[in-house]
């Protein structure tokens, strides 16, 4: 792939943005190669959790391309917005967690990118924010929306309305990263909680995610039936049975995803 590094590691996808000459810019080629990765992904039973990052020292992802959206119509632009909406949500919805390592910038159509993934960590030198604002426009991957939920409404208007560009030391402040680390540690940090989460029972991660992202914006008792719809249906599966033989047992899983 052009401007897509895919590697695995065990159970372990790393998808590498790189187009390190544009500090990985985002422009519909990406797109295209992300989902379709991310589809891939998916579908790969042995793959359990994955890692995003970006190619070179300096940049996550920048944003999106500018210079390929300064010339777009407004019909063209909202095709680029929907291209990263649907990537969005494709990591949302696919079963296996995405964590991001922000390893630089990640602005503007970068922010969101992280935003959509299960956990953001971020290098010591990372800097995040959604600077859309400067340029005349707003946030189109959904950065609006996704800031507002990680960091409250007052928060989001305020980095979205100001462009402000925030340290990963305030970013995680604020909650909109989940840990910082020292830069030469953070593939490290990453691998570790992937590592984790890929020895755990596959379909209870499924289900376990599925229920976070339906239950965030439905009212509690809805919320709480899909968790308990969620529980129950993991009962009679292998892995449920396993899992707790094992631990009568006194010994360690053998997870299979089924």
């Amino acid at each position: 792939m052009g401007f897509l590094r895919i590697e695995r590691e065990g159970a372990v996808a790393i998808l590498t943005l790189d187009r390190p000459s544009k500090l990985n810019a985002l422009n519909t080629a990406m797109l295209e190669e992300l989902l379709e990765a991310v589809d891939a992904i998916d579908a790969d039973r042995e793959v359990r959790a994955t890692i995003v990052t970006g190619a070179g020292e300096k940049a996550f992802a920048a944003g999106a391309d500018i210079e390929a959206m300064a010339e777009m119509t407004a019909p063209q632009a909202k095709d680029f917005s929907e291209y990263g909406h649907h990537l969005g949500a494709a990591i949302e919805q696919s079963r296996v967690p995405f964590i991001a390592a922000v390893n630089g910038l990640a602005l503007g159509g970068g922010c969101e990118l992280a935003l959509a993934c299960d956990f953001i960590y971020a290098s010591e030198q990372a800097k995040l924010g959604q600077p859309e604002i400067n340029l005349g426009i707003l946030p189109g991957f959904g950065g609006t929306q996704r800031v507002t939920r990680r960091v409250g409404v007052g928060r989001a208007r305020e980095l979205c309305m100001t462009g402000e560009i925030v340290s990963a030391a305030e970013a995680l402040r604020i909650g909109l990263v989940d840990a910082v680390v020292a830069h030469a540690d953070l593939m490290n940090k990453a691998r570790a909680t992937a590592t984790t989460i890929a020895s755990k029972a596959p379909l209870a991660i499924a289900a376990l995610k599925r229920a976070i992202l339906r239950g965030q914006d439905v009212p509690l008792p809805t919320a709480n039936e899909i968790e308990t719809t969620a529980f129950a249906m993991l009962f009679g599966t292998h892995d449920q049975r396993e899992g707790m033989r094992a631990f009568l047992e006194k010994r360690a899983p053998k997870f299979e995803g089924r």
